[in-house]
């Protein structure tokens, strides 16, 4: 599995995203995450990025739905907690589920 976490340097939710990541993930060398800086609108609009921080596993964002605007800017998450700057560690779970969390392989 190939998690990618793109972002932009004028948003901090990336670090949480990224620390909550590397948590839910300890120990696991099948799944190989990579970092992806976007930097122009240009770049945000070629690469269908919905805000940062954005995850995408195996090239699909999880967290996106037909509202989502594509753009350089900040993304807010629905968390139980309510609105935040990136989606909790059960909620990474859920969509990165299945056997490499599940132990199920």
């Amino acid at each position: 599995m190939e998690i990618t976490l793109q972002y932009f340097d004028g948003c901090p939710s990336w670090e949480v995203l990224d620390r909550r990541l590397a948590e839910l993930l300890d120990g696991r060398s099948d799944i190989r995450v990579t970092r992806q800086l976007v930097e122009t609108a240009e770049d945000a609009e070629r690469l269908g990025f919905h805000g940062s921080p954005t995850v995408l596993v195996d090239g699909v964002d999880p967290f996106a739905d037909e509202h989502t605007p594509v753009g350089l800017a900040c993304r807010v998450f629905r968390t139980p907690a309510g609105l935040g700057g990136s989606p909790t560690v059960e909620q990474l779970r859920e969509a990165i589920s299945g056997p490499a969390l599940t132990g199920d392989a």
